[in-house]
């Protein structure tokens, strides 16, 4: 069964009157404020009960980020890769690194899935590209076999196709979708989370957007806008484990290199850590950046600062919606993830106070 999720009940980080930063946030605080961006889920949930392996029980899906709405693979565009904490498995990235470009829609999903994924884009490419016989797809990857079935690998590649077909503009879908359906963060349900900032350099002002897979953090670890929650408030039946990964994909439209771009990017690791990030050993944490500025570079380094902050502002806060909009879920064998509880959050927040 395929779930669509349109809206949800659960707040976001503004919701509960929370400003992230200094800079204002686009229209509709998504990484879709980025001109020309787009985002699709397929969120897959199925069975209950004991593990299956092959059957399910199934909590699990696909996210897509199409950089701009024409053909990626002739209209390439600028990007970078950052390996904050190379514990995880990818696709593409070595390419994207050494040339400074992004060919394909960027994919998001289970760790398992990973390759079938990639075999999706390489469909849809095909079919967009007849008479091209390489391409370069690029796919990020978390873990979410504990509520998932992830060796039965459900994601296939029709899935991918769908959500790149599906995908829209504005999106502010967060939580339980796409790839974030079985994902965990700081020890409470996790999943998407997205958020944009508008950054003001002398020529002219530029968007930020940044959209997370998060699956990551030690729950004792967790802050929220400042706030040391994880000392106050610890999900139930979870101790002090900071397992699992992060993928931080960031998007804008200043008119960038792709060497300025991956110094953008490795900005979202100082987002992760004011939420309490630490990347631990065991957490696959990597950063996909791409710049879909129809212009060439025009940005000195000295401007550059209003583009890294609001790379920051935005990750923080893409961080924070991923769980505040995540719903709690029961997956295989039972295994619960909570969301986190909302009433007792606004008793720790000043801004209750």
């Amino acid at each position: 069964m395929e779930e669509s999720v349109s809206e949800q009940a659960r707040p976001r980080a503004t919701d509960l009157g929370l400003r992230i930063g200094f800079l204002p946030s686009g229209a509709n605080n998504t990484i879709t404020d980025v001109e020309g961006v787009s985002v699709g889920h397929v969120t897959l949930v199925e069975g209950d009960g004991h593990l299956l392996i092959g059957h399910g029980p199934v909590r699990t899906g696909v996210t897509v980020v199409l950089p701009h709405q024409g053909n990626i693979f002739r209209q390439k565009v600028t990007a970078a890769v950052e390996v904050v904490n190379g514990f995880g498995k990818s696709v593409g990235f070595p390419q994207v690194a050494e040339l400074g470009v992004i060919e394909s829609p960027i994919a998001l999903t289970s760790t398992l899935s990973t390759w079938r994924v990639a075999d999706g884009l390489i469909d849809y490419m095909s079919r967009s590209n007849p008479g091209v016989f390489s391409f370069n797809p690029v796919v990020g990857e978390c873990n979410d076999g504990f509520l998932n079935d992830i060796i039965g690998r459900h994601v296939r590649p029709f899935h991918v196709t769908r959500a790149i077909e599906d995908a829209i503009t504005p999106n502010i879908e967060e939580g339980n979708v796409g790839a974030g359906t079985g994902m965990t963060g700081f020890g409470w349900k996790g999943g998407i989370g997205t958020s944009s900032r508008i950054c003001e350099l002398p020529a002219d002002r530029y968007t930020v957007g940044v959209l997370v897979l998060t699956n990551t953090g030690d729950p004792r670890e967790l802050r929220i806008d400042g706030t040391q929650v994880g000392r106050n408030l610890m999900p139930p039946g979870v101790g002090e484990s900071s397992l699992g990964s992060i993928m931080v994909v960031v998007g804008t439209d200043a008119p960038v290199t792709a060497r300025q771009l991956g110094r953008i990017g490795r900005r979202a690791v100082f987002g992760l850590a004011r939420a309490g990030g630490i990347d631990s050993h065991n957490s696959g944490d990597f950063v996909i950046a791409f710049a879909n500025a129809e212009e060439g570079p025009d940005v000195d380094d000295s401007h550059l600062t209003p583009l890294f902050r609001g790379c920051v502002e935005a990750t923080e806060e893409a961080i924070l919606n991923s769980m505040l909009r995540a719903e709690t879920l029961v997956g295989r064998d039972g295994n619960v993830r909570h969301a986190i509880p909302i009433a007792d959050l606004k008793a720790l927040l000043p801004v209750y106070g």
